[in-house]
């Protein structure tokens, strides 16, 4: 049992009810108790304490839309997304069929994950199941709670990189099988997205969706317009880019659709029906020119933050926080610091379904957790000493911030062994 002590940050419902107490203890895995340092003290005295002095402790970020097997590719230059998919990211992804190889970039993309204080992930791995299985073996080893799936391509891809309907179905299942429920692991159901998958693909996996309710579904949604032209002309009988996957038995409550920038009234309409989930990637959608979010969105729809790694040029969800803020602000709609960080925790963690395991400090919650210290370079620390309220000291490590910030890690109550105060 461990008492932590500094600024921790809870939400109470959404992002206009945060709340600061002193500390909060961790036992078996778990926050068992939130509230002033001198109850805590006197409530647990047997509990070993750490003081993280003026540090802000929150729940692990949760990084809602990934690619693990573009870690080697993240800042490649100059490409949109089509062309990025041709000339980056399919030749990379053809390494994945060998299993070292992809334990190595496993291994690889946690540490960088978690030295940015990034607890929980949601990814895209390849079509190959080696990439499925390195990935879970190695959050499993390290405890984590994670979210992935095999990556489903029957058409418009490289020779090594198609499967068929029917592998597609059959290895999904599979692995769901070998995977779903295991310690902290979840499958999730992962075509591409339309271009890459026919017609009978995708009704394919509607089916195994079916036959698994209990998993999340993920793929991607009106990234770019000359995307979203392609779709048209390789679906000619759809109504739009969402009836492509609504019409295979892919949309409803568990539908996690990365991007979502350039929707139809309908296709809004239906996600807020369906009870589907977006997530908004902001550097990936600035880095490959894809447009701007409407965060507006969040009023009525379920949406999470995520770094888009490798099209995203961050592992940091700081920086993605800071910019969530800058296309805010490009679409006259400046988000407020609380809505920022709630989206890169609890947002994330509704995105995927998640919000009761994860993504928040709260007696029962999961005890992942990150350790930010708001005076981390010169810069930030002459920024936050004239704050006259805590989202003015947390703001300028939002903009500014990196992996220094970054003082501790916990995941599932225990310290992890990459962050700097872990020596």
């Amino acid at each position: 049992m461990e008492l932590l002590l500094g600024q921790v940050l809870g939400f109470d419902g959404d992002h206009t009810a945060p709340r600061i107490d002193e500390g909060l203890v961790l036992d078996a895995g778990r926050i068992v108790a939130v509230g002033s340092a001198d109850r805590l003290r006197r409530d647990f005295p047997q509990a070993r304490v750490t003081d993280h002095g003026r540090a802000l402790i929150s729940a692990g970020f949760v990084d809602a839309h990934v690619h693990y097997a573009q870690t080697a590719i993240i800042a490649s230059w100059g490409k949109r997304l089509i062309d990025w998919l041709n000339t980056y990211t399919f030749p990379e992804e053809m390494r994945f069929a060998d299993p070292a190889y992809a334990a190595d970039v496993a291994s690889r993309y946690f540490d960088l994950t978690l030295a940015n204080g990034t607890t929980t992930v949601c990814s895209y791995a390849t079509i190959h199941p080696e990439s499925v299985d390195a990935f879970f073996a190695e959050a499993q080893a390290r405890g984590l709670r994670a979210f992935a799936g095999k990556t489903c391509m029957d058409r418009n891809a490289p020779d090594g990189l198609r499967d068929t309907v029917q592998s597609a179905y059959d290895d999904s299942k599979r692995l769901l099988e070998k995977w779903h429920g295991r310690d902290r692991l979840s499958y999730v159901i992962t075509p591409r997205f339309s271009p890459t998958s026919t017609p009978e693909q995708l009704e394919a996996l509607g089916a195994l969706w079916r036959e698994y309710s209990d998993c999340l579904m993920q793929t991607h949604l009106s990234e770019q317009t000359d995307e979203i032209a392609w779709v048209k002309e390789l679906f000619p009988q759809s109504r739009d880019y969402l009836d492509t996957y609504e019409a295979q038995g892919l949309l409803r409550e568990g539908a996690v659709f990365g991007h979502a920038i350039h929707l139809t009234e309908r296709e809004k309409a239906r996600l807020r029906e369906a009870g589907a989930s977006l997530v908004h990637c902001p550097t990936s959608n600035t880095f490959i020119g894809s447009g701007l979010f409407d965060m507006g969105l969040a009023q009525t729809l379920r949406v999470g933050l995520a770094t888009d790694t490798g099209g995203g040029s961050s592992f940091s969800m700081l920086r993605t926080m800071a910019a969530a803020y800058e296309i805010g602000q490009l679409r006259g709609n400046p988000i407020h610091p609380s809505q920022l960080w709630w989206l890169a925790t609890q947002g994330s963690a509704r995105a995927l379904r998640a919000e009761h395991q994860i993504g928040n400090i709260a007696v029962g919650m999961e005890a992942d957790l990150v350790v930010v210290d708001l005076a981390s370079t010169p810069a930030i620390e002459q920024a936050t000493r004239r704050a006259d309220d805590i989202w003015q000291a947390v703001f300028p490590t939002i903009m500014m911030g990196d992996d220094r910030a970054i003082k501790a890690v916990y995941v599932g109550g225990t310290l992890s062994s990459g962050c700097r105060s872990a020596g």
